[in-house]
C-alpha cells in the first residue's frame, strides 16, 4: 500500500495569537489577586481572557496553579484550555524559587518561547522541614537551571521588595511582568488594574513600580542578602549581673568566637550561672586538646545546643516575647498590636511530670500506672490564645518558671545525658581528636520535643554505641561521620540501621 502524503498546513494564526500565562503561588502570596489583576488588565484592553486555577495544599502537595489564557477579541470567542501544557507556556511566574524549579520540571519552562519570573526567596517545603538534618534544597541549581530553560530570565528577592514598601508579593510579581515587556500592553494599563482593585493601592504602586524598574534593567543575577548580625541587643539588668556576663564574655572571647555565641545562647536559656558551666564545660576541651580548632568549635557550638534543650518552659518563653509579637504584626502587615493568635499544644503526661521536681517525678514515672492515668487526662491537644489576657498569662507563667528548672525532673535527665556524652567525647579525643569532633557533632541528632525528642534520642543512642565499633581505627571519623549523616538523612532509620550492619561485618 501507497503512504498517503498529506500537505502541509499553515500554522492556525488564532492560536499563534493566544497568550498563556501559568502562575504557581502558595497560601498568603496573593496568586489569586495576581491572576485578576491580569485578567482584568487583558479585559481593559480589548483582549479575551479566561482564568483558571488547580488549588494544590500549600508546599504538602504543591503549589496552586493558576493559568490565565488571553487573546484578541476578533469576530467570535476564542476557545481556550482549562490548564497549561508542557512547552507551551509563553510566561511562567513563579513566587518562590523551589516553584520556579518545579515548574522547569513539569517542562512549563522552556527556551524558545518562555519568559519566567521568579522570586529567590525561600518558603521552605514541608518536605524540607521533615528531614532530620539539612533538607534544603540547593538554590543555586534551580537558578542554573532557570538560565538554562527559559527565554527571558527575571529573578529576583520579589518578596523582600514587596515588604520594603509595605505590600505583598503579588504587587511585585505583577510590576516585574511590566517591566518584562512580554505583554503587549503599557505600563499604564498594568497600574489602572492595580487601582480598579480599590485594596492597598499605594503601596501596591510602591511595590509594583520598585520591581518594574528592577526588571527593567535586565540583570538576572540573584540577589544575596546581607546576613543577619549574629551580635545581640546590649543586655540589661541589675548591675552586678551585667558584670558578672561582662566577665564571663571576656573569658569566651579568649576561647574563641563560636564560645561567645554559645555563651550568649546558654545565659540567654537560663541565666548567667548556667552561662559559667557552660564556660566550665568547654574549658576541658580546650585543656586537653588547646591547639585543635576544629575541636573546639565543634564542642562550643554543640554543648551550647545540648544545654538549652526544648522544654515546655522555653517554647512558652518564646512565645510570649515581645519580638515576637512584634515580628508576626510587622510581617502580617496588621495595624492590630496583637494580633488574634492561637498557639496550639499537644503536651503528654510524661512532659508534664518531667516539670515536677526531679524527686517527685522519678516516684511517678516508677509507678506506670500513676504515670498512664496522668496522660490519660492531659494528652490532648489544646489551643491557646495569647491576643487574650488569659492565655498570654498562662503562657507566660509556664516561661517564669525557667526559675526553677534547675530542680525539674527533665533538667536532671537532659544533664546525666549531657555529662555521658561529653565525656565520651572528651575520653575519645586523647586518642583521636578528629574523631571525637564528628562525635560532637552527633548532637545534631537530638531536637524538639515530646515525639520528636524521642526518636531522635533513640538515633543518637545507636549511633553512639555503633561509635564505639570503630574505636581505634585510622578511618573512625570518616565511619562516625557516615553513622550521623544515615540518621540525619533517614527519618525512619532504615539507612542508619544498614550502615550499623556494615561496620558489624567488619569489626565482628
Amino acid at each position: 500500500m501507497n503512504a498517503l502524503t498529506l500537505p502541509a498546513r499553515s500554522p492556525d494564526e488564532k492560536l499563534q495569537s493566544i497568550i498563556k500565562i501559568a502562575i504557581l503561588a502558595v497560601g498568603g502570596q496573593g496568586g489569586g489577586v495576581l491572576t485578576g489583576w491580569i485578567e482584568s488588565l487583558a479585559r481593559a484592553q480589548g483582549y479575551a481572557a479566561q482564568a483558571t486555577s488547580v488549588a494544590g495544599v500549600a508546599q504538602r502537595t504543591g503549589a496552586t496553579i493558576y493559568y490565565i489564557e488571553m487573546a484578541p477579541m476578533g469576530d467570535s470567542m476564542p476557545v481556550f484550555s482549562l490548564a497549561p501544557t508542557s512547552g507551551d507556556v509563553d510566561i511562567m511566574i513563579a513566587a518562590e524559587l523551589m516553584e520556579a524549579g518545579r515548574a522547569i520540571l513539569r517542562g512549563f519552562v522552556t527556551p524558545d518561547r518562555t519568559t519566567l519570573i521568579a522570586s529567590t526567596h525561600r518558603a521552605l517545603a514541608v518536605s524540607e522541614k521533615m528531614v532530620p538534618g539539612d533538607g534544603i534544597a540547593n538554590p543555586d541549581e534551580v537558578f542554573e537551571a532557570a538560565r538554562l530553560a527559559s527565554d527571558q530570565l527575571i529573578m529576583f528577592d520579589l518578596d523582600r521588595m514587596a515588604a520594603e514598601n509595605g505590600s505583598v508579593i503579588s504587587s511585585s510579581l505583577f510590576g516585574a511582568l511590566a517591566g518584562s515587556g512580554a505583554l503587549p500592553f503599557p505600563r499604564a494599563a498594568f497600574e489602572d488594574a492595580i487601582r480598579a482593585s480599590g485594596k492597598g493601592v499605594e503601596a501596591s504602586l510602591r511595590a509594583f513600580d520598585a520591581a518594574f524598574a528592577r526588571a527593567q534593567s535586565g540583570s538576572d543575577a540573584p540577589e544575596t542578602a546581607a546576613p543577619p548580625s549574629s551580635r545581640p541587643a546590649a543586655p540589661r539588668g541589675p548591675k552586678a549581673q551585667l558584670q558578672a556576663w561582662q566577665r564571663l564574655e571576656e573569658e569566651a572571647q579568649r576561647l574563641s568566637a563560636m564560645a561567645v555565641l554559645g555563651l550568649q545562647k546558654t545565659v540567654a536559656f537560663q541565666d548567667v550561672d548556667y552561662g559559667r558551666e557552660y564556660l566550665d564545660r568547654l574549658r576541658q576541651f580546650h585543656d586537653l586538646c588547646p591547639e585543635d580548632a576544629a575541636l573546639q568549635e565543634a564542642a562550643a557550638k554543640y554543648v551550647a545546643n545540648a544545654m538549652c534543650y526544648d522544654d515546655i518552659i522555653r517554647v512558652a518563653d518564646l512565645k510570649t516575647r515581645r519580638a515576637r509579637f512584634e515580628r508576626i504584626t510587622q510581617e502580617m502587615k496588621s495595624g492590630q498590636s496583637p494580633l488574634h493568635l492561637t498557639e496550639f499544644f499537644h503536651p503528654r503526661g510524661e512532659e508534664i511530670i518531667s516539670l515536677l521536681p526531679a524527686g517527685l517525678g522519678r516516684w511517678i514515672e516508677a509507678r506506670p500506672r500513676l504515670a498512664a492515668w496522668i496522660d490519660r487526662r492531659l494528652n490532648r491537644g489544646r489551643r491557646v490564645r495569647t491576643h487574650r489576657l488569659s492565655g498570654f498569662v498562662l503562657l507566660y507563667a509556664l516561661g517564669g518558671l525557667r526559675r526553677l528548672r534547675r530542680k525539674s525532673l527533665r533538667h536532671a535527665q537532659e544533664q546525666a545525658h549531657l555529662d555521658a556524652w561529653q565525656a565520651a567525647c572528651l575520653d575519645l579525643a586523647q586518642r583521636d581528636a578528629r574523631a571525637a569532633t564528628e562525635l560532637l557533632a552527633c548532637r545534631r541528632l537530638v531536637k524538639g520535643y515530646s515525639d520528636t525528642h524521642a526518636r531522635g534520642l533513640s538515633k543518637f543512642a545507636r549511633v553512639m554505641t555503633a561509635a564505639k565499633l570503630v574505636d581505634g581505627r585510622a578511618d573512625a571519623a570518616d565511619w562516625i561521620a557516615r553513622l550521623r549523616e544515615a540518621a540525619l538523612r533517614d527519618e525512619e532509620g532504615s539507612e542508619l540501621e544498614g550502615a550499623i550492619k556494615t561496620i558489624q561485618s567488619f569489626t565482628s
